[in-house]
C-alpha cells in the first residue's frame, strides 16, 4: 500500500484519540530504531522511516491533524479537491440544461463535466506551495555550543549536510529552503524544518549564554591555593584558586562560554567542590585528630545549629 493510501495513525501505531505528547513519544522511540544511520543498507527500514516521518508530519501539527481527520487533506498533507457533481455545473431549470432531464434525474448526456471542471481549474492558474516537512535531530551539547556539521536524511531518502550554528539552543528550528514537499502547478516546494534537541552534558550546564559546572579540588588546593585546569567549551584554561577556599566558592572564566552573534562569548562559572581521597588517608586522619582549631569552629553557626 502506498504511503498516500495509508492512515498515519496506523503507520505511527497510535489510536485516533492519542494525545500530542503520546504521538511525539511514540515517534521518537520508533524513529531511533528505524533511522537509516542505524540501519545502513536496509531498504525496508529506510522506507519505514520515510513513512513514519511523513505520518508524524501530519499528526504532530494539531491543525494538520484536525484537517486530516475532517478529510480536508490526505495523508501526505495535500489538499483534497472539493467534491463536485455535474449538476453543480448545470443551470437550474430556466435554460433547460442538457445535464438534467425533466424528471429531475441526472444523466450523463451532453458535455463531459469532469473535463470541464479540470479545464476550469487549469485556466484559473491553480498553484499550491509544497508542505513543510518537519524533523527532529539530537545534537551533542558541545556541537550545539561550538557549532558543527551534521548529516540528516530526509524522508525522501536524500542525505544533506547541515550547519549547526554556534550557540544553538534546545528547541531551535533550522530551515532548509525548498527541501520539503513538492509544490503544485509550478509553485515552490516547501521547506524542511529541523528541530534541535540538545543532549545533556556530563558536567556542563547552560544558563543563557553562560556555562556552569562543579569543579572538584583537593584539600591541599583548597587550603594552600594554586593554579588548576578548568574545562570549558572553548578548551581547558588555567584558573587560580585562592588559598583558604571553601566548597561553594565560584571562579569566573570570562569569555569562555556560549558564542554570541556579536562575536563575543558568555562566561564560565566553576563552583569549587572539595573532594577527599576515595580511600581513607592515615596521615590526614592523624592531622585532623590533632587539629585543635578544627574542633573549635562551627561552620554551621549561621544555620542556628
Amino acid at each position: 500500500m502506498a504511503m498516500s493510501d495509508r492512515d498515519p495513525y496506523e503507520i505511527l501505531g497510535v489510536k485516533r484519540d492519542a494525545s500530542q505528547n503520546d504521538i511525539q513519544r511514540v515517534y521518537r522511540r520508533r524513529a531511533k530504531k528505524l533511522h537509516p544511520d542505524l540501519n545502513p543498507g536496509n531498504k525496508q527500514a529506510e522506507q519505514d522511516f520515510k513513512d513514519l516521518s511523513a505520518a508524524y508530519e501530519i499528526l504532530r501539527d494539531e491543525d494538520k491533524r484536525r484537517r486530516f481527520d475532517s478529510g480536508e487533506i490526505d495523508s501526505r498533507g495535500a489538499e483534497k479537491p472539493e467534491r463536485r457533481y455535474y449538476r453543480d455545473f448545470a443551470d437550474a431549470g430556466a435554460r433547460g440544461s442538457t445535464h438534467e432531464n425533466g424528471g429531475g434525474f441526472a444523466d450523463f448526456g451532453g458535455d463531459d463535466i469532469f473535463s470541464e471542471f479540470f479545464s476550469r481549474r487549469g485556466r484559473s492558474g491553480f498553484r499550491m506551495s509544497g508542505a513543510d516537512a518537519r524533523y527532529t535531530m539530537e545534537v551533542d551539547f558541545l556541537d550545539a555550543i561550538n557549532g558543527g556539521i551534521r548529516q540528516v536524511t530526509l524522508s525522501d531518502g536524500q542525505t544533506l549536510e547541515i550547519r549547526i550554528p554556534p550557540g544553538a539552543r534546545d528547541g531551535q528550528t533550522l530551515r532548509l529552503r525548498g527541501k520539503g514537499g513538492a509544490g503544485e502547478g509550478g509553485a515552490e516546494a516547501g521547506d524542511a524544518l529541523i528541530e534541535l534537541h540538545i543532549r545533556p552534558h556530563p558536567f556542563f550546564r547552560r544558563e543563557g549564554d553562560d556555562i556552569r559546572l562543579d569543579l572538584p579540588i583537593t584539600l591541599n588546593e583548597a587550603v594552600l591555593g594554586g593554579k588548576v585546569k578548568v574545562p570549558t567549551p572553548a578548551g581547558p584554561v588555567l584558573a587560580i584558586v585562592p588559598e583558604n577556599s571553601s566548597s561553594g566558592r565560584t571562579l569566573r572564566m570570562k569569555g569562555k562560554g556560549v558564542p554570541r552573534r556579536s562575536g563575543t562569548r558568555g562566561d564560565v562559572y566553576a563552583t569549587l567542590k572539595i573532594v577527599l581521597p576515595e580511600r581513607p588517608d592515615t596521615e590526614l586522619k592523624t592531622f585532623a585528630a590533632g587539629w585543635s582549631v578544627g574542633k573549635r569552629y562551627n561552620p554551621r553557626q549561621g544555620m542556628g545549629v
